[in-house]
């Protein structure tokens, strides 16, 4: 009776083991698997013996990043154009060429506001020839904006649904004029119209900014398939400044300087996604310019890397 016992228990102990083997044998990914975090690939063939591949999001891997409740990105980039909204005094600074006493009556810190007179002093022009918005108008499809987010951090506030994006890095924007002008340094700075035509006329700013935005996600475990809205504010410091000029007449020209432009910058910033399809957009709300020309920033692009 004890062998017969023994033997039954030998004989469970065989098929569990053999039953563990089949398992861990059939768990293990093939040499046609590949598994890269969240992503699984796999291997296979057609009817025509060529390769196919099939992509699959592993969701136990997205739960279980959701354990964190911060987590991190390096090196986020956009890509994406500029432009700007213009609200300068036109009209202003036709009155102020027009009347040349108003140089004698005016404040002294008349000059460094957004009014007409501050206008004509940034860009004086005469009035047979008066200033226009069509003056500063800009490239769109070369006035390229690219942001270098060296970290940006997600902090979760609700079920990872609600969560709090901050980012340090730069913001660099470039203008690509399309009239012939031409900033002239010192103090003040002045902008004129040139005499020669530029094949490339722009003036480059780059900022140290810093983005805060309100978070919310569809689908935190599916993040394939989740849709995002974040909006918030940001803030940043003019580290860069210069613009750059090519003619036939004078070559290459390149000056350094701050060009009247404000030292800091605040404005709104946006992110809308599906998936890994990201966009960006950022709207300034102070101008660009510290004084004269009242024009406000704006850019719109894709993300790369981002949550």
């Amino acid at each position: 009776m004890k062998h017969k016992i023994l033997h039954w228990i030998l004989l469970l102990i065989l098929i569990m083991a053999g039953g563990a083997y089949a398992q861990e044998k059939a768990a293990a990914p093939t040499a046609d698997t590949i598994q890269v975090k969240g992503l699984i690939i796999i291997k296979g063939k057609d009817a025509r013996g060529k390769n196919t591949y099939k992509f699959y999001h592993d969701t136990a891997y997205a739960r279980a990043k959701l354990a964190k409740n911060l987590h991190t990105k390096w090196f986020v980039v956009d890509v994406g154009f500029n432009n700007y909204i213009d609200r300068s005094d036109y009209r202003g600074a036709y009155a102020e060429a027009l009347d040349v006493r108003n140089s004698y009556y005016s404040s002294p810190n008349a000059s460094y506001g957004y009014s007409g007179t501050g206008l004509n002093a940034f860009a004086p022009r005469a009035a047979s020839a008066p200033l226009t918005p069509d003056e500063f108008k800009l490239i769109t499809g070369k006035s390229v904006n690219v942001n270098i987010w060296i970290i940006q951090q997600r902090l979760n506030i609700y079920k990872h649904k609600l969560n709090v994006i901050y980012a340090l890095g730069v913001e660099m924007n470039n203008y690509r004029y399309a009239r012939n002008i031409t900033y002239v340094p010192g103090y003040p700075t002045k902008i004129i119209r040139d005499t020669v035509n530029f094949s490339k006329n722009k003036l480059f700013a780059e900022y140290l900014s810093v983005p805060v935005m309100l978070n919310f996600n569809s689908n935190p475990a599916r993040p394939g398939r989740s849709f995002e809205l974040s909006v918030g504010v940001m803030g940043g410091y003019l580290v860069k400044s210069r613009t750059k000029q090519i003619s036939e007449e004078r070559g290459k020209i390149k000056r350094t300087d701050d060009f009247n432009l404000n030292k800091w910058r605040f404005g709104l910033t946006s992110e809308l996604a599906y998936g890994p399809v990201k966009l960006y957009s950022n709207f300034a709300l102070t101008p660009l310019h510290d004084y004269g020309l009242e024009q406000y920033p704006f850019s719109i692009g894709i993300r790369f890397n981002g949550f």
